[in-house]
């Protein structure tokens, strides 16, 4: 994947005849931007869909922090094996060569920058890339760290996989994150159902956008849209 903080900034690129993406169109949108032959951490929830979408031949690994490398789709019927999870316990198979070991030196790999890339769920992410994903300030919320802190600090590339508004229609893409946050200034690239960030330290920068203009983004959102 091209480091798109650096890169000459291009038009974006609007999709005004569709409604907003799907779950599964948008972990297939994600899949198409991991490169060839990398190493890759897909977080609990909605990231491990994307799984479903990398191409059999592109020579991707998957990692898992529970132990594992060489993690394939999720298993289906005769597949499961009760032993055979991700992170978010869902079973799932097993690719030729698969690795297994220790939690401990999973979370080495994480942290000692062996990952080319890492997808998170995210409850805020900042216009200048700041990640909150493990609680909400909520004292009723209960706290889900994970290992979400490791890799956003440990993977190379950091992305992000979330709705762009909550439930009650509150932008998660936001000037300055008021929950906790995971990591500062960590994430490379947000992709959402209504359209893919870059942020930067001068505001956000459109890729694409989803069943909406950047115009009509501008007035939902709070955050600097950059021309």
């Amino acid at each position: 994947m091209t480091d798109t903080n650096t890169t000459p900034a291009a038009a974006p690129v609007e999709h005004t005849g569709r409604g907003p993406l799907t779950t599964d169109e948008l972990a297939a949108r994600i899949a198409r931007d991991v490169p060839s032959g990398s190493y890759v951490n897909l977080g609990i929830g909605q990231p491990t869909r994307i799984a479903e979408h990398l191409p059999a031949d592109a020579g991707i690994v998957l990692h898992t922090e529970n132990g594992m490398l060489g993690m394939g789709p999720a298993a289906v019927g005769d597949e499961v094996d009760p032993d055979l999870t991700n992170a978010g316990k869902v079973p799932v198979t097993e690719l030729p060569g698969a690795a297994y070991f220790h939690h401990a030196d999973s979370f080495a790999m994480m942290r000692g920058g062996h990952l080319d890339v890492c997808v998170l769920g995210a409850f805020q992410v900042s216009q200048h890339g700041d990640l909150a994903n493990w609680h909400t300030g909520d004292p009723d919320a209960i706290p889900a760290v994970g290992g979400a802190m490791d890799l956003a600090v440990g993977a190379r590339q950091v992305l992000v996989m979330m709705k762009l508004f909550t439930r009650d229609g509150d932008p998660k893409l936001v000037p300055a994150c008021t929950y906790p946050l995971t990591g500062a200034a960590c994430v490379h690239r947000v992709y959402t159902d209504h359209g893919v960030f870059v942020p930067g330290p001068d505001g956000l920068r459109v890729l694409e956008t989803y069943g909406t203009t950047v115009a009509e983004l501008r007035e939902r959102l709070s955050v600097d849209l950059l021309p």
